[in-house]
């Protein structure tokens, strides 16, 4: 069954996940009408469990999201700029309109915005090692405060796959003593670094990586291409991330490289708006780095700042309506 829509809302929140949802609520409680569109895939998808959220640290990605969009349905209706409908939608298209924006979705539906919340979230592109993806989330990991806990005390590799590699070896470090470094394609370390390691009790192997390797579906190790093997029971792995930003090329928004050499983001201010009036961006989107949490608390502030925009033009509008008014009564 399809979803009904409305032909415009004040805001179209492209993304569902914690930031994009966050962000709809605080639009809803300002009585503004929003659809969220969401295509389905979030990033956080393989993980068991999502960590460092305070008063719901463990809870299950899914279980998330879904006590989010019911937080947001609250609002459905209720209010008397209209309702707030989280929807499914892969969002391809942006172009501007008359009043702001119109949106396509990959099934051919379209819908209006005054104002867009873009909060789609970024790519983990994996190094193209065999076995690697299908243990990406569960013990082959990239952020050691997502997960170093839940591998604290094991056997940790960290496959250098780039810029933040040798940073991502050291803070791993503070969650096991057994950390080794895997430079596979990358440059050795240099002679200071390799001080650095060797203080730190880190071993460096050296030779590409070839393939991950599993027992009983666990990480059993990583074979070398020398036909060599070093049983590890976690992974580290630093992917390049690419925000999921295609859809704005019709706006004229790109993404561009991160300045850390992390990958591809697109730029916004502390308030979130971006290079283009009208749109907002929040969450990884933006902020590579950024956890459910901040994602979360970046959506709620770009959401404020994106009703105080609406909230000028609509007084604009409104002086403007009066003015006429008052010259026709002449």
């Amino acid at each position: 069954m399809t979803e009904e829509w409305k032909n415009t809302y004040d805001v179209v929140v492209v993304g569902g996940g914690a930031a994009g949802l966050s962000g709809a609520l605080m639009l809803a409680r300002a009585r503004r009408s929003v659809l969220v569109l969401d295509a389905g895939a979030p990033r956080n998808a393989p993980a068991d469990g999502v960590h460092g959220l305070l008063g719901l640290d463990g809870i299950p990605p899914a279980e998330l999201l879904e006590r989010g969009r019911s937080e947001v349905r609250r609002y459905g209706g209720s209010v008397a700029a209209g309702d707030t409908v989280p929807a499914t939608g892969e969002v391809v298209s942006a172009a501007p309109a008359k009043d702001g924006f119109v949106v396509g979705t990959r099934d051919g539906r379209s819908v209006g915005a005054r104002r867009l919340l873009v909060t789609t979230g970024l790519v983990d592109e994996l190094p193209e090692v065999d076995g690697l993806r299908a243990r990406w989330g569960r013990d082959v990991v990239h952020c050691p405060y997502c997960h170093g806990w839940e591998v604290r005390d094991r056997a940790i590799g960290v496959l250098a796959s780039g810029p933040l590699s040798l940073h991502q070896a050291f803070l791993f470090r503070q969650w096991s003593a057994d950390v080794v470094f895997f430079t596979h394609t990358g440059p050795q370390p240099s002679a200071e670094e390799a001080e650095q390691l060797a203080a730190r009790g880190v071993a460096v192997v050296p030779g590409e990586v070839t393939a991950v390797e599993t027992a009983e579906d666990r990480l059993a190790g990583v074979r070398l291409a020398d036909g060599g093997f070093v049983a590890r029971e976690a992974l580290a792995v630093a992917p390049r991330m690419v925000a999921r930003a295609g859809f704005l090329d019709g706006l004229g928004l790109r993404p561009a490289e991160h300045p850390g050499g992390a990958g591809e983001y697109v730029p916004s201010d502390a308030a979130g708006r971006s290079a283009v009036p009208g749109v907002w961006v929040a969450g990884n989107v933006t902020d590579l780095a950024a956890q459910v949490g901040a994602s979360a608390a970046a959506a709620a502030t770009a959401a404020a700042s994106l009703n105080a925009d609406l909230v000028e033009e609509d007084t604009r509008r409104a002086v403007e309506a009066s003015r006429d008014a008052a010259s026709d009564d002449r």
